[in-house]
């Protein structure tokens, strides 16, 4: 039928564009060497994209690569949700069969193809959609790695201007995602029609910052190389006069070119650029230019079937309409036997030519056609153009049920954002139509329940907030406290997810609604009962959680039960019972097995591996999160479930001292955008390294971003540790003074839950409170008193506990054993230079010789240059050369205190008793005192000797 339609060429000649096509040469290039690389080729309407990008797809796939194309869809003022990736999925079958797709992927991955085409089966009722759309982009992600282990793939999306938010969303992923896999990505989109608050501009700015993505922009037509287009086109070359006209007029842009070249002199000009476009269309025969305004109605691209059913016409009178336009290169046939504008700007201006009437007649017209048979549009796409077409004819009635409609199958394909955007449609609309619920069987609470919640999937938290708000004003909590209730948790978690004040009254409040025994019950008390645990209020939030766990295994959901029961492990690793959260973790791992939930599996895991390592275990924790992880990519979670274990990893390998692979996964992790508790969870790992490091500008940029800089409300464990992190900046920067004030802030926060960090953050207390008395005892003893108060309070559950609880009580050497049969060698030699700083003070040379040259080796392999530094210091001050034989100092030169310290340094420059009381705020008198001790410790009876022997043994540092 459409298989002589075929028209011509406009321009044989590739013109002006060789620079741009070494570009996209250069960018596969490097895409072979393993490293994954994206082009985002810009320019403004009719400026050459498609063209270009046409001619590099047939170069690249004469040299071998595998090359997929899909475009996205002008739908209103949204694309069609995963338009460009269903195109190239639907490439890939018809290359290599359903089957060459799956044969790919991991066993029974495919299935989640299946929600974008019927190839692959019908989606399984998976009811865990908070996970079903990030495997469906980890499976493309998988699908692109498996198909470049053979040859490099080329992946072609045009127009991503008109690209949906999941579309944009599954971009940005796979730019993120694909770091060594011979792939490139080639994403064209206007750049004229990006306005300020376009959606792809927030994409374009994180690609850009993307290692491996390169900026192309098309420029316009020099007039040499309008002269080349034109004679290409002529077939001769042009007049020159005709060149300068043309070029004039066309101001370089090939698309007007093209339709200038086509006036046979300078009198049929355009005034205008709508005009220059339209003007091909208007030498057609009325015939064609009806059944082209027909066309232009159904989008850039339409089916022979659709096309006739909605213009009326048979075949053979459609061909024969048709023809004349093909013959002007205004329409072309598909690769997918449909027809296509040749230009999005050429469909745009003849649909902008429709009469107000005609508009509405011809939309409406292929609404009803595509409902009436819906094989008319590719699968997927009936229920989304249907409600385009309402809406744009202008019936509201049908737009409303439409739009319905089509945001319920859009939550079916997993694209959030565009079944919100229905939603919104449907209750603009609302009051236009009186019986709007009776229409869609569901009144206007549940339409913007359903709203909020695709609000929340799609990560728009402060929509989500804004329609569950909306819903609630018009809810009865008295009538309708369930209800009531779920909306109020939503919007707790919303505010926890955005950092906002409120949490805890709304939960409370959540459970006042539903004080009978229910499933409702059971899922608020599932909420409050681990804010509760992890706020650190463990008894009551357990005791919720246990009520939960009771309901929940009276309603018979499985699901439900094993969250709880992993909520309870967590209440047990506070109150300090790592061994009984690891029972609990594996209750929930068979509960998640029998139940084929892969995501409660890996939580199980997760949370064993971090118990693992808080016990001590942590080289078995590492074990145990490699096998999570690898689980984690054949269910296809890695980027929602994997890294949560990742994480957990490299907890493990920070403490057993494997700085550089823990860097290495972080940064891996981190480049996959994990949600943002994740990445702050990352984040402090990286801290911790980059404290341990000296890396001090790394570790205050990690401190603002996590919140670490105000120990305001929060999670007990994130405290803790931002906490500790915070000390250790301020000691880094030698401010004891600024330590010991976070010192008592925190203080005020810890608490007696989840030991190990407890005893962690207070052996660092403790630490500041001893260098802090030198500039202020008095309330560094109130600190240290302080943290005595709490630690009667502190239980010790595992071998790590023991170890920070002997740092914490000055018990070092016997810390130091603790640390060597964990393996953890930093913690090791932080308790050999607190043993030494100790022994040097009771004056044992001999034993503090021994504890740095035992630190020496493991903190220069560690790199660790503060704890470095500050042994070489005191190995200096004692006369000891690390790493050989001690050369030892008087004894009394070890008992020294800080302020004798602080006198002598003073005394070392020449300065006066009465010069050195006012520089330390004391007595001259007190001074006097002072310098006795110091000749008579050091064995001198002169100032002079007493300053030479200082700079002799290095005691001034």
């Amino acid at each position: 039928m459409l298989d002589d339609m075929i028209g011509r060429v406009v321009s044989p000649v590739f013109v002006g564009r060789e620079a741009e096509l070494s570009g996209l040469a250069d960018a596969l290039a490097q895409s072979r060497t393993n490293a994954a690389s994206a082009v985002l080729l810009a320019g403004e309407a009719g400026i050459g994209k498609t063209r270009l990008v046409q001619r590099f797809m047939e170069q690249a796939a004469r040299e071998g690569a595998h090359v997929l194309a899909g475009g996205c869809v002008e739908l209103s003022s949204e694309g069609l949700a995963y338009a460009p990736f269903t195109a190239a999925l639907r490439q890939l079958v018809r290359e290599t069969g359903a089957e060459g797709v799956k044969a790919l992927l991991p066993e029974g991955a495919s299935r989640d193809f299946s929600r974008l085409l019927p190839e692959f089966g019908t989606p399984d009722g998976d009811v865990e959609t908070d996970v079903s759309r990030a495997r469906l982009f980890e499976q493309f992600l998988t699908l692109l790695e498996r198909l470049a282990e053979h040859r490099s793939v080329v992946l072609v999306i045009e127009d991503i201007h008109w690209a949906d938010r999941s579309s944009r969303d599954l971009i940005a992923f796979l730019s993120r995602n694909l770091r060594a896999a011979q792939v490139l990505m080639v994403l064209t989109y206007r750049s004229d029609d990006l306005h300020r608050q376009h959606p792809l501009r927030p994409v374009l700015a994180e690609l850009t910052r993307l290692e491996g993505v390169m900026r192309l922009t098309l420029p316009r037509l020099t007039k040499d190389e309008v002269s080349a287009q034109m004679a290409g086109i002529l077939g001769k070359a042009p007049e020159y006069a005709q060149v300068t006209r043309v070029y004039d007029r066309s101001e370089g842009i090939p698309l007007f070119v093209e339709s200038l070249v086509d006036c046979d002199d300078g009198t049929c000009f355009p005034t205008s650029l709508h005009e220059l476009i339209i003007g091909t269309f208007e030498r057609l025969p009325e015939a064609t230019q009806q059944v082209l305004r027909v066309a232009a109605a159904g989008g850039t691209q339409i089916k022979h079937a659709l096309l006739a059913a909605v213009s009326g016409l048979s075949d053979m009178d459609l061909e024969k309409a048709l023809r004349p336009a093909v013959d002007a290169n205004v329409i072309q046939v598909t690769d997918s036997r449909a027809y296509a504008f040749r230009h999005a700007l050429i469909r745009e201006a003849v649909h902008d030519e429709l009469l107000p009437g005609e508009h509405t007649r011809l939309h409406a017209r292929y609404a009803e056609e595509i409902d009436r048979d819906r094989t008319l549009v590719p699968r997927g796409r009936a229920s989304v153009e249907i409600a385009h077409h309402w809406y744009a004819a202008r019936d509201d009635l049908w737009a409303l049920i439409s739009a319905w409609n089509a945001a319920q199958k859009s939550a079916a394909a997993l694209a959030y954002t565009e079944q919100m955007k229905m939603l919104e449609r449907v209750l603009t609309l609302w009051d236009k139509i009186p019986d709007a619920a009776e229409r869609i069987g569901a009144d206007h609470v549940t339409v913007l329940e359903r709203a909020s919640k695709a609000a929340h999937s799609g990560g728009d938290m402060d929509r989500s907030m804004r329609f569950a708000k909306a819903a609630l004003r018009e809810l009865d909590e008295k009538a309708e406290p369930e209800r009531v209730a779920e909306l109020v948790v939503l919007i707790s978690h919303c505010k926890i997810q955005k950092r906002k004040p409120g949490v805890l009254e709304d939960l409370r409040h959540a459970e006042s609604l539903v004080p009978l025994p229910s499933l409702a019950r059971a899922n608020v008390l599932n909420r409050l009962g681990f804010y509760l645990i992890f706020r650190g209020d463990v008894i009551e939030g357990t005791a919720l959680t246990q009520e939960a766990l009771r309901l929940a295994r009276a309603e018979g959901d499985p699901i439900l039960e094993a969250d709880l029961v992993l909520n309870l492990g967590i209440g047990q690793a506070m109150r300090g019972d790592l061994r009984a959260q690891q029972a609990t973790n594996e209750i929930a791992g068979k509960i998640g097995e029998r139940v084929g939930s892969p995501r409660l599996r890996l939580r199980a895991l997760g949370n064993s591996v971090d118990a693992l390592n808080n016990l001590g275990r942590s080289e078995e924790a590492v074990v145990v999160a490699q096998k999570g992880e690898k689980l984690a990519r054949e269910f296809g979670l890695y980027r929602v479930s994997g890294i949560f274990i990742a994480n957990n990893r490299a907890e493990a390998l920070e403490a057993l001292g494997r700085f550089d692979e823990a860097i290495e996964i972080i940064d891996q992790m981190l480049a996959m955008d994990p949600t943002l508790r994740t990445r702050h969870h990352l984040l402090r790992v990286r801290a911790d390294i980059a404290l341990a490091r000296g890396e001090a500008d790394l570790l205050e940029t990690i401190l603002v971003e996590v919140g670490g800089l105000t120990l305001a409300d929060g999670f007990i464990q994130e405290l803790n540790t931002n906490a500790r992190l915070m000390i250790g900046r301020d000691l880094l920067n030698d401010d004891p003074a600024a330590a010991l004030r976070t010192a008592e802030q925190a203080m005020r926060i810890t608490s007696a839950n989840k030991p190990m960090l407890g005893w962690r953050l207070l052996s660092t207390v403790a630490a500041t409170c001893d260098l802090a008395m030198a500039v202020d005892p008095e309330r560094a003893a109130a600190v240290r008193a302080a943290a005595d108060n709490t630690v009667t309070h502190m239980t010790v559950n595992s071998p790590v506990a023991e170890g920070y609880r002997l740092l914490y009580r000055g018990k070092y050497d016997e810390s130091v054993a603790i640390w060597s049969t964990l393996r953890r060698p930093y913690s090791k030699a932080r308790a050999l230079y607190l043993a030494a700083e100790a022994a040097a003070r009771k004056g044992d040379r001999e034993r503090a010789a021994a504890r740095l040259n035992e630190l020496h080796p493991i903190v220069t392999e560690l790199k660790a240059v503060p704890l470095l530094a500050a042994a070489e210091t005191l190995s200096r001050r004692l006369g000891v050369v690390l790493g050989g034989k001690p050369q030892l100092p008087p004894a009394a030169a070890c008992s020294l205190t800080p302020r004798e310290l602080e006198v002598l340094r003073l005394v070392a420059q020449g300065r006066s008793n009465r010069d050195i009381a006012g520089e330390l705020f004391i007595s001259a008198k007190t001074v006097s005192v002072h310098v006795s001790n110091i000749l008579s410790k050091l064995t001198v009876s002169s100032r002079g000797e007493a300053a030479a022997a200082a700079h002799r043994l290095s005691l001034l540092g």
